[in-house]
């Protein structure tokens, strides 16, 4: 047998549940028995965490950006625009439907300088304030933050459900993990049901529901965005915060001793101890803090603040609101946790010379790539022309003489019409002597649908010159002269 001492040293304590196990031989503690080896888990099992219940400045702007979000989540597939749902993705049909603009396949461009302005987005807030999207508008942080407060409500406040996970199962703890259990489940499912919503018309969506002709694709994502909605916010939790999201990981390198971050001053609240309420710390000999945990028990990942910045911490500031309530009992001042910078602790700033700070190269360089990027996509979007023109040659027959001595060449036009309105289009050729269109020039479309036509084009056999020929197609809708589109050709001279 083995006698196991377990240590953590430096190069692992950024991983707060990783152990190094060494093994020294029984020989070594007055045993005669040989020495044997023994494997062990290098990973000690999750010890679950019960957040306790808080109140203050920041957990109400939590619950604010909580309904905000949600509201947006659960409201847009339900609105209606022009006879249609407002927001919808449609896959089948290769249309995006954004209240009144109409994206296509070819739109993905639109696609790519959103996902350029969420990234910016994300650089500028981590550089000026850390993690504001993790602790305030991440989903991760609103489900979990949800299902707590379903938590709450049916099993009590943290001491309650400690004691309740620590007794043995009982029609009572039974009927209120069923509950629990329940209602999240339904929350998760309708939260499964509105991501799908997304794609499928959710009227259509509901009907198909509950008259059980869901199609196999819709009713597989339902469940699995509801299935893992339920198991990341009802039973991963921070799990997912700490081993699962890159951003976690890639934080730090966009922090400096300037980021506004969750800190602990040291200088005030160290040594920390116990003491009667309205006893002066220095009378004691004592800092400000008096070792009470609330701020670790409030915590949503179980960490303590007062060791100093850690890539756990998601932001959410339980911990200030927590810490204010605790130095207002006592005629202490706020702020022994707040909201500052590594500068600003060592330096002793104010709010003024924080705020001060926060205009540095980094941030401008990001604001202003946000906002150039930011102002070329509402540019691109309010001159964009809702008409899409493709004119491609027939390959099968290049050049033909025709009756009259003029030579044709066959085209296949395709027309998208990205309005939300029925339009008729004109068009016209031009570029050669003498070219004309011989079939119709005049379509009339379906407002978002796409228009295929044969076309003929003629031209007097010695226009323009043997081989390739530029020409130009025009398209112009009749009743708005600004929505026209030209489109380069080739016509062959034989």
């Amino acid at each position: 047998m083995t006698e196991q001492v377990t240590t953590k040293p430096a190069d692992l304590a950024s991983v707060p549940d990783a152990q190094v196990v060494k093994f020294m031989p029984r020989a070594e503690k007055s045993s005669d028995k040989p020495a044997e080896d023994e494997e062990v888990s290098l990973y000690e099992v999750r010890k679950k965490i019960h957040p306790r219940a808080v109140t203050g400045m920041f957990a109400n702007m939590r619950w604010t950006f909580v309904f905000l979000t949600q509201a947006l989540y659960y409201g847009l597939p339900w609105l209606q625009w022009n006879g249609r749902q407002a927001v919808l993705f449609d896959l089948v049909q290769r249309k995006f439907y954004i209240f009144g603009l109409v994206l296509w396949p070819q739109d993905v461009f639109y696609l790519a300088v959103i996902l350029i302005i969420s990234a910016f987005s994300l650089f500028l807030f981590t550089t000026v304030a850390g993690r504001l999207w993790c602790g305030y508008t991440c989903p991760q942080t609103v489900y979990t933050e949800i299902f707590m407060w379903v938590e709450q409500k049916i099993e009590g406040s943290r001491n309650q459900r400690i004691k309740l996970d620590g007794e043995p199962m009982s029609v009572r703890k039974f009927g209120l993990k069923a509950a629990k259990f329940s209602i999240w489940g339904a929350i998760a499912f309708w939260t499964g049901f509105t991501f799908v919503g997304y794609f499928t018309p959710i009227h259509v969506l509901g009907h198909e529901f509950f008259t059980w002709t869901l199609g196999p694709w819709e009713t597989f994502w339902v469940f699995f965005y509801g299935l893992f909605t339920y198991m990341f916010a009802g039973h991963l939790r921070e799990q997912v915060c700490l081993h699962m999201c890159p951003y976690a990981r890639f934080q730090g390198v966009m922090f400096d001793p300037d980021t506004l971050v969750i800190t602990y001053d040291v200088e005030r609240g160290e040594p920390r101890g116990a003491r009667k309420k309205g006893v002066e710390p220095a009378s004691i000999g004592k800092g400000s803090c008096v070792d009470c945990e609330i701020c670790v028990q409030v915590c949503p990942t179980g960490i303590d603040i007062r060791d100093g910045l850690q890539y756990q911490c998601i932001g959410c500031a339980a911990c200030i609101d927590a810490c204010d309530q605790v130095m207002d009992k006592m005629g202490y001042p706020r702020g022994l946790i707040r909201y500052s910078t590594e500068h600003a602790v060592k330096e002793h700033w104010g709010r003024k010379e924080v705020l001060g700070h926060i205009i540095r190269p980094r941030v401008l360089l990001y604001a202003a790539l946000l906002g150039i990027i930011v102002a070329g996509l509402g540019w691109s979007l309010l001159t964009r022309v809702p008409l899409m023109v493709n004119i491609i040659r027939d390959r099968a027959t290049l050049a033909r003489e025709v009756e009259g001595g003029n030579v044709e060449n066959v085209f296949r036009l395709q027309i998208m019409n990205t309005a939300e309105q029925r339009r008729k289009f004109v068009m016209t050729v031009g570029g050669m002597d003498g070219v004309s269109i011989a079939t119709t020039t005049r379509f009339e479309i379906d407002p978002a649908t796409t228009a295929t036509e044969v076309l003929r084009v003629q031209a007097p056999a010695d226009s323009g010159h043997r081989g390739s020929n530029p020409i130009y197609f025009e398209v112009r809708a009749e009743d708005n002269q600004d929505v026209f589109v030209h489109e380069k050709a080739v016509f062959i001279q034989p």
